[in-house]
């Protein structure tokens, strides 16, 4: 008998014959990412249902070295949750792990499982009459376990920062199949390393997140949203300085989408609204929370817009008058990735850079692309309060995907050079995964790789831990 076949016999003992998948057809739906770029093979699927279960497959893991790629919502960006074409390595999906363990709207703190929905989380949440602030497009199907190993970010980063900074503590499997509680929710705790930190943002190479302590808000009394238009990315940075210094705190989204954005959304979605008669350079979709009153709100951001307006920050501004108004409006921005998709094949960047650069970076690196590329079609938008760009290139009319896509290392070079030359992230919040590993050893110093590396082979010595991934 193998030691694969002793493996999987152990696993069904384990977890039950019909939560160890082995036939292609119940495999499938695990095994290729969600842009659908690429299909892996593995072993077996398994489906754990228990923190106790997950350690006994990390055990048989490390006991026979099956390498396992611990898998979410599988909603992530960069390969990061596929397995690789050997077909040697199991994934782990987390997605019976789904309970809520507990809510604590004293202390503003909800506990739960790694494989709960993001959106499971915000409702339960609502219901307790707080806020948990994370937001993203996935939210529907990605899971908190994926977005903590990821250190997703989304919507609301600028006022309530990334996935790391809601997380107040964790349980994780380790590679050896022991189990490190560490779910306290506190906000000061200085007893040593940082382990919480350690596994944020390491996507699964080198633990299982099974469980998190997440931080809880209370529920603003009103969230008023408006649209602006303005010439140029300098001018939504000056709108910016503008919006915090008026509104502080209460400035919780600015997302930045340039004009090309808006017109392929106007193209592949028709239905949806278009707030202005005439075209202008860039638009910024900003939001205030109020935890006084919804009048408090409208007047502190009509008092800013009139002040954008007399500086001649902005063009013009749609204020939402209802709730049915802002979801419209948010509609715009939220189906900028899906009008991509739709209108055919591109090349992503998830960057971020230090926020007063930004327009520099935009001006200088279209110029490149344009050089380079004639014709391409760049789709910039994201999260310009954090920094944040989904700075995409798009081919030129009548070129085929696959011609484009063959310049996609060329085009990676172009964006990512000029990323590092602004100071900047090849990544901001989607992750490294495999997509971006050798961008991630051409930018990142010989010091920086060799700490991490020294972390991976002291935790995961076997390197059976989402292996290829990252390093």
């Amino acid at each position: 008998m193998s030691d694969q076949t002793k493996f999987l016999d152990a696993c069904r003992t384990l977890l039950g014959d019909t939560y160890v998948l082995t036939e292609a057809p119940d495999m499938a739906p695990f095994l290729t990412d969600w842009r659908d770029r690429f299909t892996g093979k593995a072993l077996a699927v398994l489906r754990p249902a228990t923190v106790e279960q997950v350690a006994g497959v990390l055990r048989a893991c490390s006991q026979w070295a099956i390498p396992v790629v611990p898998q979410g919502g599988n909603t992530g960006l960069v390969l990061g949750s596929i397995p690789d074409a050997s077909g040697t390595a199991v994934v782990l999906s987390l997605a019976r792990l789904n309970t809520i363990r507990q809510v604590d709207a004293v202390n503003r703190t909800i506990t739960v499982d790694a494989g709960c929905i993001l959106q499971t989380i915000q409702d339960a949440a609502t219901r307790a009459g707080c806020l948990f602030p994370l937001s993203l497009a996935a939210e529907g199907s990605c899971t908190i376990g994926g977005n903590l190993a990821t250190n997703a970010g989304g919507t609301a980063v600028l006022r309530y920062g990334n996935t790391r900074e809601l997380c107040l503590g964790l349980e994780v499997v380790t590679p050896q199949g022991e189990i490190w509680s560490g779910l306290r929710g506190l906000r000061k705790d200085n007893t040593g390393y940082d382990l919480r930190d350690l596994y944020i943002g390491a996507e699964g190479t080198l633990g299982v997140i099974t469980g998190a302590v997440m931080k809880l808000y209370p529920q603003p009394k009103a969230c008023i949203t408006a649209l602006a238009a303005m010439p140029s990315p300098a001018h939504a940075l000056r709108l910016l300085s503008l919006m915090q210094d008026h509104c502080g705190a209460s400035l919780t989204a600015f997302e930045l989408m340039s004009t090309y954005c808006l017109q392929l959304v106007a193209e592949q979605f028709p239905q949806l609204p278009r707030p202005f008669a005439e075209s202008h350079g860039q638009y910024v979709l900003l939001e205030l929370s109020s935890s006084q009153s919804e009048a408090h709100a409208i007047e502190l951001l009509e008092a800013s817009i009139a002040a954008a307006l007399e500086q001649a920050l902005i063009d013009d501004a749609v204020l939402a008058s209802s709730v049915a108004q802002s979801a419209a409006l948010w509609q715009l921005r939220e189906h900028i990735p899906l009008a991509q998709a739709q209108a055919g094949k591109n090349i992503k960047h998830d960057i971020s850079l230090p926020i007063s650069v930004i327009a520099d970076f935009i001006a200088t690196t279209d110029v490149a692309l344009a050089t380079a590329f004639p014709g391409c079609q760049l789709v910039c938008f994201g999260h310009l309060g954090d920094g944040n760009l989904h700075y995409n290139v798009a081919p030129p009319a009548g070129m085929t995907d696959t011609i484009f896509l063959s310049n996609q290392d060329a085009i990676n070079r172009i964006v990512h050079d000029q990323v590092h030359a602004f100071g900047g992230s090849i990544s901001a919040e989607h992750g490294i995964g495999a997509l971006k590993k050798a961008d991630l050893a051409h930018y990142k110093s010989p010091m920086e790789l060799q700490l991490m590396r020294a972390i991976k082979q002291a935790l995961d010595p076997q390197n059976i831990m989402n292996p290829g991934k990252i390093l």
